[in-house]
């Protein structure tokens, strides 16, 4: 996966090695961190374009985030397709967890599914949190999911 800053710069180094430089430089600022990870995708055509985030959060004062970006040709339901973005974050929220946890940073992982029956994505909701927490991370859905349903939903 290739990532990114929101301004556009490219992070060339491994994502957990600019993880890990980032946790440092910011606790070395005074900052205590929380990361949260989250995916969200759209359909354009016949191709799905997927965003994933880590979006560092400083205690009371702001954050930012790392940006990657994918897409998919197969055609697929709203089902696997929201099953496929959580996949996405999971991905990256167990590659990085180690390193999280050494670092006592901690870790969210967001879902763009919506707790409420009346939203098709709702269909995914028991799926995804198995997932996720079967993983042992903790779970957030809409409307407490900003790292997919804000951050990734502008970068998708």
């Amino acid at each position: 996966m290739k990532w990114r800053r929101l301004n556009g710069t490219r992070i060339e180094l491994p994502i957990k090695e600019a993880v890990e430089q980032t946790i440092l430089r910011e606790k070395e600022a005074g900052h205590r961190l929380k990361v949260c990870i989250g995916s969200d995708s759209q359909v354009r055509g016949d191709v799905i374009e997927f965003a994933t985030v880590i979006v560092f959060l400083r205690e009371k004062k702001g954050g930012f985030m790392f940006i990657s970006n994918s897409k998919e040709r197969a055609p697929m339901g709203l089902r696997e397709r929201m099953i496929l973005e959580v996949a996405k974050s999971v991905e990256i929220a167990y590659a990085l967890c180690d390193l999280l946890d050494k670092h006592e940073v901690e870790l969210e992982v967001h879902a763009d599914i919506n707790t409420d029956p009346h939203f098709q994505s709702n269909t995914a909701l028991k799926e995804a949190m198995g997932y996720i927490l079967g993983m042992g991370f903790v779970f957030k859905a809409k409307p407490n999911a900003f790292a997919s349903s804000s951050c990734a939903d502008k970068v998708v």
